[in-house]
């Protein structure tokens, strides 16, 4: 009996790679950036957010402009320099899954659900979490 190709998600073998069943390479440019990368790059916008927010803006609860802050880097820089200022340092891009310029809309989506945080602990064997997934983008080198 021929075996029949995956109809759901939960049938799909995982990758071998990440980003192996997005036709991205295992390693150097155009393959899926790596948790290290990750990190530093969250950090780096944070902390650039955290910036205006605690020391401009203060008040009872600056953590509510730093979040404020951290999404409009996002919004802002992803559509227009191809990713934020902390994944342009580190060497990363966000790009579409389908090709050409990322958008507006998906930055939007992307950032928003970045910020309820829990989509981003969600990931697959792609390495792509909820939140690129919806957004229809992936976090790529460089």
């Amino acid at each position: 009996m021929p075996t029949s190709a995956p109809q759901r998600f939960g049938e799909l073998e995982p990758s071998q790679w990440p980003g192996e069943r997005l036709g991205l390479p295992d390693e150097g440019p155009r393959s899926v950036a790596r948790v290290g990368r990750r990190v530093v790059a969250i950090l780096i916008d944070w902390g650039l957010a955290a910036l205006p927010a605690y020391f401009l803006v203060g008040g009872p609860h600056p953590e509510l402009w730093n979040v404020l802050f951290f999404a409009l880097l996002q919004i802002i820089f992803i559509p227009t320099i191809g990713g934020s200022l902390g994944h342009r340092i580190v060497g990363l891009r966000v790009v579409p899954l389908t090709g050409g310029w990322v958008g507006v809309w998906r930055p939007i989506v992307r950032t928003v659900l970045l910020c309820l945080v829990i989509p981003v602990l969600v990931w697959d064997s792609d390495q792509r979490a909820f939140h690129d997934k919806i957004a229809g983008t992936v976090l790529i080198r460089a």
